[in-house]
């Protein structure tokens, strides 16, 4: 392989000749080799906008010259597109994101050098850290970095996959709203609901994690651009910041704000944690619904089977024919994975100390991580299991007319006691309460068929 020499204060430093990358970036691969893990591509993509609207605003307030400027500008594009891709780095890195920091700032400053007609490594053209990084530090730009990335992923994907499952679930929920079954509760057989109203508790379950997601994703807008490396704003400036946020919200059709708490916000990433928790709770919630629909569509034969579950594909290597609710389980495996990521994300936040928190790259990682696993898990689930889901109303009539519980609707008739002892002669003898009511004559036939219709109970 052949290579170019670099100096940094610690020496010389040999990188790949064609690496767009820099000495800090080389000395970050050979010093972290430890999970083969690296940031998510919208991570890099929000980055390179971030130090994109920063040559932009520096440019305006007169600090960088057009002609780097435009130079970064393009560069920064072309890593927006996916065009350079040379960000190798593992996530378990130095603290603060400075690796990830600098090896933006190498790479695009490479381009630009490139663009201008010089050769990569000639940083008296383009400097890393003189002109990409200018006004910046890898402790005000990361932890924004993260907030734009999240912010668009919980717009862009998150949210609309959770809407279009809440769709589907309200489309079950008016389909079965006249299937009257069993309820369970104690994993006992309960009084009757519809598979409706079944439905409609998961449909709710889904609006109430939407809604938490969307109180999180505005803590996300508060970004401490400016605040450079300890809060104080030192080599930037108010115009600067001002400048820097009329270009993002121009190109991101948001409205991301400087932070007014600038210090708290350097010191403590409670928006992370936020939308962490967030999406924790959504997962356990989605987790069950999941179980639920694998319980509910167990069998073929000796299960529950209210619910018949649309077949992905064979399940067993052992036993022909056998189906197994595979789209619903791994539902359930995202949703443990979210769970221990926000976890991670929670004690990574939790150990900041002084003026920043050096541990945003793994919170970075892990939250990044669970939007993107959510969301196809949500999609996943919709598209391939709940849309299908269909009633399986021969069991379910099944059940209802040897139903135990529907003897709750005596209790205001004959009390508690006469009404417990009717049930429990009914399943000693595997008779219906009604038939156990007509044998014990305990009202008129007319006013306990109505009394005892599910219909009425639901």
């Amino acid at each position: 392989m052949r290579y170019r020499i670099e100096r940094d204060i610690l020496g010389m430093v040999k990188v790949p000749y064609y690496a767009y990358y820099g000495s800090e970036t080389a000395r970050a691969i050979g010093n972290f080799r430890i999970s083969g893990l690296t940031i998510q591509q919208g991570f890099i993509r929000s980055y390179a906008l971030l130090k994109r609207c920063a040559a932009l605003a520096n440019m305006r307030v007169g600090k960088l010259d057009g002609k780097r400027g435009r130079a970064i500008i393009r560069a920064c594009d072309e890593v927006m597109r996916g065009r350079l891709n040379d960000f190798p780095l593992d996530i378990f890195q130095a603290g603060g994101g400075t690796s990830t920091n600098m090896n933006l700032n190498e790479v695009i400053a490479n381009r630009a050098i490139e663009l201008l007609n010089g050769k990569r490594g000639d940083y008296r053209m383009v400097h890393p850290n003189d002109h990409v990084n200018m006004s910046q530090s890898s402790n005000d730009t990361y932890p924004a970095a993260i907030c734009m990335a999240s912010y668009f992923a919980v717009r862009d994907s998150l949210l609309p996959s959770l809407d279009t499952l809440l769709h589907e679930l309200r489309l079950k929920t008016r389909e079965f709203s006249g299937i009257v079954k069993i309820g369970r509760t104690h994993m006992q057989d309960a009084v009757p609901i519809t598979l409706g109203q079944e439905f409609s508790g998961y449909a709710g379950i889904v609006e109430e994690a939407i809604e938490g997601i969307r109180h999180a994703q505005t803590l996300l807008l508060e970004l401490p651009i400016g605040g450079t490396a300890v809060g104080t704003g030192i080599n930037a400036g108010r115009a600067y910041s001002k400048a820097f946020i009329g270009e993002l919200n121009k190109a991101s059709r948001a409205r991301f704000y400087v932070s007014r708490r600038m210090f708290a916000v350097m010191q403590n990433r409670s928006a992370e944690l936020s939308l962490a928790n967030a999406v924790s709770e959504a997962a356990v919630g989605l987790g069950k619904i999941a179980n639920d629909i694998r319980l509910l569509g167990s069998g073929p034969r000796a299960g529950l089977g209210d619910i018949l579950i649309p077949e992905a594909q064979p399940g067993s290597s052992i036993m022909p024919g056998k189906i197994n609710p595979s789209i619903p389980e791994m539902t359930n495996m995202v949703c443990f994975q979210c769970i221990g990521n926000a976890t991670t994300v929670r004690e990574a936040v939790s150990a900041a100390q002084l003026e920043i928190n050096v541990f945003e790259p793994v919170i970075a990682y892990n939250l990044l991580f669970s939007l993107g696993i959510l969301t196809n898990a949500a999609a996943t689930f919709s598209r391939k299991c709940i849309s299908g889901v269909k009633a399986n109303t021969a069991k379910i009539r099944e059940g209802i007319e040897m139903d135990l519980s529907i003897a709750t609707a005596l209790n205001p008739y004959i009390g508690y006691s006469k009404a417990a002892e009717i049930a429990r002669k009914a399943y000693r003898e595997n008779k219906s309460v009604k038939e156990v009511c007509i044998e014990l004559k305990v009202m008129d036939k007319k006013k306990l068929d109505e009394i005892l219709d599910a219909r009425h109970t639901t």
